[in-house]
């Protein structure tokens, strides 16, 4: 008579005038879940608790905050690997089941084994040839670090040793160096929240330069975290550079793919994170001797100029050019002279020369021999004159006026 009750009441529409009987509610449900079946899922083990009464364990989505409760009774023929720990990574067979009687809904684990290492490598290469393809790991995306950051945030494991090698290290090269410490879970299914957390505090701190992530090292599983996708793309798209110092040399996570630089080590990021003061104050030594070498070099060689222009004859004396030319002048002066000297003799002797022959060609001579020349009263010589013409003579030593009184003409 009940199951009657119970089909009658699936079979009708709930409402406020008629509503179902709980037990209707719950053999629907419990209907509708089987109908389910198994299925096949995949996660990270948040807790795993084998008891004698059986295997008890919670399942982590691999992408959000979720998870669900699932077990094996003993002896339900339940296969469940050997070796199984928190953490893990697992493909499980679970059957829903919905308890009528609490309302209850539970998961029956019929199997469950580790990821196989291959089919992770091969999503790891994959989401790798990914971010590649999208340019996330390109040379021209990479940041470059600041020479000497005013102060460096670190993510890393609480009291770990890649937070003393990091700190360590740092103070050793550069014992102002500044730090903002965040600790997080570098292994297990908090790591990825906790370090996108981190990120997001020190990518908005204006103070901080340079953000490391450290951990040393580990297993290939205890690293999955820094091979997240949301981990990996979160890191590529900081602004300030980075440092991924994850410390693994043979698998090296994807987070070193994006990184603005590769660390192989805590203590290598330390290093590559400040400069050396030793070194510096060495490297400044070096240049300020090469530069006041420079200097010397360079006053020496105007010294050595200067002295040699001093020690030319015409600086050494300032009035020797003078005195030479004043001695050249005189040279100058006296050849003049005796050229002139010369000159003037030569053109004196050719003078008396001329005046010699003129003298000799000159007819006071043959006057003085006693001829005489007449000229009329003009001084022109004449050589036929009239009766009653005025005339000159022209003597030697007279010149005598005269008048003809008569002419005569002689024959040839």
């Amino acid at each position: 008579m009940q199951q009657s009750t119970s089909m009658d009441s699936q079979s009708k529409v709930s409402s406020e005038n008629s509503p179902w009987q709980v037990s209707a509610l719950s053999k629907s449900v419990k209907d509708w879940i089987e109908r389910l079946g198994r299925v096949w899922i995949e996660g990270e083990l948040q807790s795993y608790n084998p008891k004698p009464a059986g295997i008890f364990a919670s399942l982590r989505d691999l992408d959000v905050e979720m998870a669900i409760e699932v077990h094996a009774f003993a002896n339900s023929g339940a296969e469940i690997a050997d070796g199984l720990k928190q953490g893990d990574r697992v493909v499980a067979l679970v059957q829903p089941q919905f308890w009528p009687k609490n309302g209850k809904l539970s998961f029956r684990l019929l199997s469950m084994h580790k990821v196989g290492l291959g089919e992770l490598l091969e999503r790891i290469e994959k989401l790798k040839q990914q971010l590649i393809s999208e340019g996330l790991a390109a040379i021209e995306r990479k940041k470059p670090l600041p020479f000497l950051p005013n102060k460096i945030g670190l993510i890393t494991g609480a009291n770990s040793d890649a937070e003393k090698d990091v700190l360590q290290n740092a103070k050793l090269r550069w014992p102002d160096v500044q730090f903002e410490v965040i600790h997080t879970h570098v292994q297990g299914d908090k790591a990825v929240g906790e370090i996108l957390f981190a990120l997001d505090q020190l990518d908005a701190m204006a103070e901080v330069d340079l953000i490391i992530i450290a951990r040393g090292g580990g297993s290939f599983q205890d690293l999955l975290p820094f091979s997240d996708e949301r981990l990996v793309r979160a890191a590529a798209n900081l602004s300030k550079p980075f440092i991924s110092a994850i410390g693994h040399e043979n698998d090296a996570p994807l987070l070193d793919l994006v990184a603005d630089l590769r660390a192989s080590t805590p203590t290598d990021a330390a290093k590559r994170a400040v400069p050396d003061v030793v070194e510096e104050r060495r490297n400044l030594d070096i240049a300020l001797q090469r530069i006041r070498y420079r200097i010397g070099s360079f006053l020496d060689a105007q010294q050595q100029l200067i002295a040699g222009i001093i020690s030319r004859p015409v600086l050494e004396s300032p009035y020797g050019f003078i005195d030479g030319q004043d001695e050249l002048l005189g040279q100058l002066k006296k050849r003049i002279g005796e050229i002139f000297s010369f000159r003037i003799e030569q053109a004196s002797s050719h003078v008396q020369q001329l005046h010699a022959r003129a003298k000799s060609l000159s007819p006071l001579l043959t006057l003085e021999r006693g001829y005489s020349v007449i000229t009329d009263v003009n001084g022109k010589p004449v050589e036929q004159l009239t009766s009653g013409q005025s005339f000159q003579i022209r003597t030697s030593k007279q010149e005598i006026s005269a008048k003809a009184e008569s002419t005569r003409s002689l024959d040839a």
